[in-house]
């Protein structure tokens, strides 16, 4: 192997964290809570709530606290026995108190439910079961024309493939497998697909049909073994769990897993505890002494390279040659460390030189080529902007780990002292207006109550003349920057 990766699974009662790491460098990082389980992947007997022709969308009731997103295009004709397949009219597809059995393909985000298919797919290690669809695919990231012909020829010789109602993708994990571990992926499909549907039957409300596998057990799925030299776990009773998925589908990878016992957490190895902290700041220094600064919001995410303490070695057009082409780095890396998704708006600093733009610009597609996650890239507008859109099906690190500032509601600023003096001096004059008080007593921040005896002291006293009242100040440790009350006596 040219690079030394190893994956390393912490586990808590409450909480699987696990951590990529190649070369010593932590490369991607995964965190499941016990109580906030992701949903993508899982299958639901739902019930259409509304349709919505106007959006060519229906909200299906699956049983969670919102409803869930289904667009006409996710429609499955062959499932609701539809003969006309090219009809895209929602209205007459779907109405309200039909069940269908759906899957969860995003995660509910932000204020929005989460995002279903009634095209229902089920991954195993080396193959996906399409049961709705005949059809047979292999993975176009298997790089060898022959190694993906053999696969599909290898498939069409299995006769569960033959009497199967559904279909198959081969996964790029296939690669180099035999007759028979493709056959005995595809007899447990089936046979996986077969309680499903006895689960569906049973049902009478929307519920859950089929729960995907716990965060420790994905990995072992989804993640290309033959990269990972090592394993490491923290927790005998997930290690055993491990082992017995990994003897059942990847036997030959047994020997990678193993127990960590050493003195040191086992994310203290390696700074993963640092890198998770730092990636939750918008700041990111270049080892050249330039830097990132990454805005993550609810429609976009936009990444802003900076040559900061970089002067170069010759001249300013090769300073910002060389700061843009070391940020294509990081900026490849952090979208997989903080698991950055949807819209994302690369601002590089200006070059002149169209060959150094076509450089950075084929740097950063080799860079994000690493990512298991789809990624598509814009060429360079002429503000120096690269729009590209990486796939998001669960919430970033920042969301998973972090929750707005209840100060400034998640602004990232907090009004300054003179401000909230200058609101507190409007209130006082709007309550004046309408109710009769003696006095009045002002309750806010430290700050604020300083800034109003000290900067504004004859302000006050301008507005008790004015009112012909008294106003008192208390200061209150416990108040935020924003916070006061105007309490009438």
């Amino acid at each position: 192997m040219h690079n030394e990766e190893k994956i390393l699974v912490n586990v808590t009662p409450n909480e699987t964290r696990v951590a990529w790491v190649e070369n010593g460098v932590l490369q991607e990082v995964w965190v499941e809570r016990a109580n906030k389980r992701g949903l993508v992947g899982n299958i639901y007997m739902g019930k259409v709530d509304r349709v919505l022709p106007g959006m060519q969308a229906a909200f299906i009731n699956i049983g969670l606290e919102r409803a869930a997103f289904l667009h006409v295009s996710d429609v499955c004709h062959q499932a609701l026995g539809c003969e006309d397949e090219q009809c895209e009219d929602i209205a007459k597809l779907l109405h309200p108190g039909q069940k269908i059995m759906v899957q969860v393909v995003k995660d509910p985000l932000g204020s929005k439910g989460a995002r279903i298919t009634m095209q229902v797919t089920i991954p195993s290690r080396m193959l996906v079961y399409m049961p709705i669809e005949k059809t047979l695919g292999v993975s176009q990231k298997i790089d060898s024309s022959e190694e993906r012909e053999r696969l599909r020829e290898v498939v069409k010789q299995i006769p569960e493939f033959e009497s199967s109602e559904g279909g198959f993708i081969v996964r790029t994990v296939a690669e180099g497998v035999d007759f028979h571990e493709m056959r005995a992926d595809m007899m447990y499909l089936q046979r996986l697909w077969g309680d499903i549907q006895e689960k569906t039957r049973a049902s009478r409300k929307p519920t859950i049909i089929y729960e995907d596998l716990p965060l420790y057990l994905r990995i072992l799925r989804d993640v290309p073994m033959d990269q990972i030299e090592k394993i490491r776990v923290d927790s005998t009773e997930t290690l055993k769990k491990m082992q017995g998925f990994v003897e059942m589908y990847v036997p030959e990878c047994l020997n990678r897993l193993g127990l960590y016992q050493g003195e040191r957490p086992i994310f203290d190895l390696y700074n993963i505890e640092e890198e998770i902290q730092t990636a939750l700041h918008k700041r990111v220094n270049l080892k050249s002494g330039g830097y990132l600064i990454i805005d993550q919001t609810e429609a976009m995410t936009t990444i802003d390279v900076n040559t900061g303490a970089f002067v170069g070695h010759k001249n300013l057009e090769e300073t910002i040659y060389r700061t843009n082409l070391e940020a294509t780095q990081a900026i490849a890396r952090q979208l997989r460390l903080r698991n950055l998704g949807g819209i994302i708006i690369l601002d590089f600093i200006d070059m002149e030189d169209k060959q150094h733009q076509q450089h950075v610009l084929s740097a950063l597609e080799k860079e994000l080529a690493k990512d298991r996650v789809k990624t598509s890239i814009s060429s360079i507008s002429s503000l120096g902007l690269v729009e590209m859109t990486r796939k998001r099906t669960r919430e970033s690190l920042e969301r998973t780990l972090c929750e707005p500032c209840p100060v400034c509601s998640g602004r990232g600023s907090v009004k300054t002292a003179e401000t909230v003096a200058y609101e507190i001096f409007r209130e006082i004059t709007r309550m004046a207006r309408s109710f009769d008080a003696l006095q009045y007593r002002v309750i806010a921040a430290e700050s604020v109550v300083s800034q109003i005896m000290d900067e504004e002291s004859s302000s006050v006293a301008e507005l008790e003349a004015f009112l012909n009242k008294s106003i008192r100040f208390q200061a209150e440790s416990s108040y935020a920057a924003e916070q006061y009350d105007v309490v009438m006596m």
